[in-house]
């Protein structure tokens, strides 16, 4: 048997023949293995042929094709950004963008560099500029036509203008959907009002009752979250909260200056816990607090917001020994049991967490005027302090 040239390695043949060195290459074959026609795509072009020619009728024009990929499968976007975008966090864009896909993905596929931005790795933090360009991944987005729709409502207004609108959020409300919520509150003031520009400025979690701020234009939202990360101190965003907590609040600890670490569950829970200054996903993060008034086994506090982490106030008060009345995370969960079915006091039931967002003072974005904004502690929560301070007298 001769040497076979080189490039018949390359060819795709059923047996190896035996050849003459000096005839071609495919002049003579015989093939000793069985054909198999059910993987033999020549076979089935025969097929066909024979079929027709004996009138038979011809294959369906739409028949699936195990061999070819599914059409309906997504594919990689880019996306260039425009003027409605610009400004825009690229976490927040991808949540515009791909309705549907719950935000834990989005951050996975982020940090994972799947995501680009003019073909590069991006943070989920990144801001968006005018012309960038926005690789996003193959993802399936859950069909939404199953998934309930929000219904439109409106939420206590505290102020109004052109440029935006701030709402007094009710406790036990999400502010947007995803994380195993359906719709929040944006969803539903989107759908009370249609073709409305709305965007969050900022965010409250679900069980924290307050203001809440939302922007009504672009501009307005770039601005804002500008305010909020403090480019220029004259205009930093400051925000109050009111927190009950267990216990006799030390007069001394009056700044909280330790580094907290959000990790991301597989079903998008978020989870926050305090680390050192030198952990690598670590956030330096600073509360304010003052006591406002002492109730026996309680302190009412007045805690401002220096840096604005995830559950940090949560999660700073728990630390430090003095978790918030009613939090369902990192609270007394026994204690809370007990005060939500009227246990501890008689005729009071308390099922909700007392964190609620009081004052927001902040320069407008369009006057550049200062503005401060206020809203009372809801009923409930005064309810539950005129109680205790009943109890002590």
């Amino acid at each position: 048997m001769g040497t076979l040239p080189a490039r018949a390695t390359r060819r795709c043949i059923t047996g190896w023949p035996d050849l003459d060195p000096t005839a071609p290459l495919f002049a003579a074959r015989r093939v000793d293995s069985p054909l198999d026609s059910e993987k033999s795509t020549t076979w089935a072009r025969v097929e066909q042929r024979i079929i027709r020619r004996k009138g038979g009728p011809p294959p369906a024009a739409n028949a699936p094709r195990p061999d070819r990929a599914d059409d309906s499968a997504p594919l990689v976007r880019n996306v260039r950004i425009d003027g409605g975008s610009d400004g825009q966090r690229l976490d927040n864009f991808l949540a515009k963008v791909l309705k549907g896909v719950p935000r834990a993905h989005l951050y996975r596929v982020i940090r994972s560099g799947e995501v680009r931005v003019n073909k590069g790795r991006a943070a989920a933090d990144t801001r968006l500029a005018l012309g960038d360009d926005v690789r996003i991944p193959p993802m399936r987005v859950a069909d939404r036509s199953e998934r309930p729709e929000a219904p439109g409502r409106e939420f206590a207004v505290v102020h109004e203008d052109e440029s935006i609108v701030c709402i007094d959020k009710p406790a036990g409300v999400a502010v947007h959907g995803g994380s195993g919520e359906s719709f929040g509150v944006i969803e539903q003031m989107r759908r009370a009002r249609p073709g409305d520009f709305l965007e969050l400025v900022h965010r409250l979690d679900k069980e924290t009752s307050g203001l809440l701020l939302i922007a009504k234009t672009r501009p307005a939202l770039v601005t804002l979250q500008n305010d909020l990360r403090a480019r220029q101190p004259d205009r930093a965003i400051a925000k109050g909260y009111a927190a009950l907590v267990i216990g006799d609040w030390p007069a001394s600890l009056k700044v909280i200056d330790v580094a907290l670490r959000k990790d991301v569950a597989a079903d998008g829970g978020r989870h926050v816990r305090v680390v050192d200054a030198e952990d690598a996903r670590g956030r330096r993060s600073i509360s304010l607090v003052r006591v406002a008034r002492r109730l026996g086994d309680f302190s009412l506090l007045d805690v401002t917001l220096k840096t604005g982490r995830t559950h940090q106030i949560r999660v700073h008060l728990a630390d430090a020994g003095h978790p918030i009345v009613g939090d369902p995370k990192y609270g007394d969960f026994a204690f809370n049991r007990s005060l939500a079915r009227a246990v501890l006091m008689p005729h009071v039931r308390f099922d909700r967490m007392f964190l609620h967002a009081r004052r927001l003072r902040f320069v407008h974005p369009q006057s550049g005027e200062p503005l401060e904004l206020e809203a009372p502690l809801p009923a409930a929560c005064s309810d539950l302090l005129d109680a205790l301070a009943a109890r002590e007298s």
